[in-house]
């Protein structure tokens, strides 16, 4: 029993340092994803308050990028980036851990492959599990990544650091209020773990029963490039659903002023935008998703290794 607890905390702890190193690496593509998900929603609440004078203007991931620069300054594109990290600490941790419990208790086939359904069950269960224990944090992150954005629009700042934040969220919307969200949020890690946990163990012991590769940087690189172009396309659209409902603003009682939930969002956002605008920000995910993959897992698999654990 002590044993299984020592090695929960060490796999708990080599997972959380791999997730740091690879969100820091990553986190201005996260910002850039961000602001293109808001695109379209500014000019869809003029016009629905009557303002017909608002015209969209869209920028693609780069032109988004180098405004964020222009205008706000180089650092900005880490705005945010406290409590993604305190996030991952941990909800990578809980999913993680998680999946690999799931794992013992399904049990594998007598060839050691982990079966694809069970690896999915596996990947959609810990990832709504961690999700929905770290969302106060994504919540916190939402809108530190979009306060630059509104100083450029002449508005104040709603938060001025992740304890501020969630005072703010706790004094206006009660203790429920740190969930807002949840929801679209679960549903989105849901899909991106299915994508990635599930891809890159099913992909990772293939390459290794059916090829000649070693269980190596080589085998882990092609295994989590597949998992992040996965978990890229399977979550995007909750994603999409997910920033836009946290980003709104709120009534006293914590109730949103513009989405009611993550149905009227994807509703909304479909009829009046189209439907290829629940793809908004996929280019920087998957650009983000494919390197954050890439370094956390190398990253995770070396310093298993390292800590004296067997390899994922």
């Amino acid at each position: 029993m002590k044993l299984d607890i020592q090695n929960s905390a060490v796999n708990y702890a080599v997972s959380a340092a791999a997730a740091t190193v690879a969100e820091t690496v990553t986190f201005p593509l996260d910002l850039t994803k961000t602001r293109l998900q808001i695109q379209g929603e500014v000019a869809s609440l003029a016009a629905n308050s009557g303002n017909n004078s608002t015209v969209l203007v869209k920028h693609g991931m780069v032109r988004v990028a180098f405004g964020v620069v222009k205008e706000e300054g180089l650092l900005k594109l880490w705005q945010g980036l406290p409590p993604a990290v305190y996030r991952h600490l941990i909800y990578t941790g809980f999913r993680m851990g998680t999946y690999e419990k799931l794992r013992e208790i399904l049990g594998r086939n007598p060839d050691g492959s982990f079966p694809v359904y069970k690896a999915v069950v596996g990947g959609l269960f810990a990832g709504s599990f961690a999700q929905f224990v770290a969302s106060p944090m994504d919540l916190v992150k939402v809108q530190m990544q979009m306060d630059g954005r509104r100083q450029m629009e002449g508005k104040p700042r709603r938060v001025n650091g992740v304890g501020h934040a969630l005072k703010n969220i706790i004094r206006t919307s009660g203790v429920r209020g740190l969930w807002a969200g949840w929801v679209p949020n679960v549903q989105r890690a849901a899909l991106v773990n299915m994508g990635d946990l599930a891809t890159y163990d099913i992909v990772k012991h293939s390459i290794l029963r059916n090829t000649s590769l070693e269980d190596n940087w080589v085998c882990h690189g092609l295994a989590s490039l597949c998992s992040g172009l996965a978990a890229a396309t399977l979550s995007t659209p909750a994603d999409v659903v997910k920033t836009r409902i946290m980003n709104q603003a709120r009534d006293k009682n914590g109730n949103g002023l513009y989405y009611k939930s993550s149905t009227d969002c994807l509703r909304k956002t479909i009829s009046k935008e189209g439907f290829f605008s629940l793809y908004k920000g996929f280019i920087p995910i998957w650009s983000r998703m494919a390197p954050w993959s890439l370094t956390f897992w190398l990253t995770c698999e070396e310093i298993r290794k390292l800590a004296g654990l067997s390899t994922f």
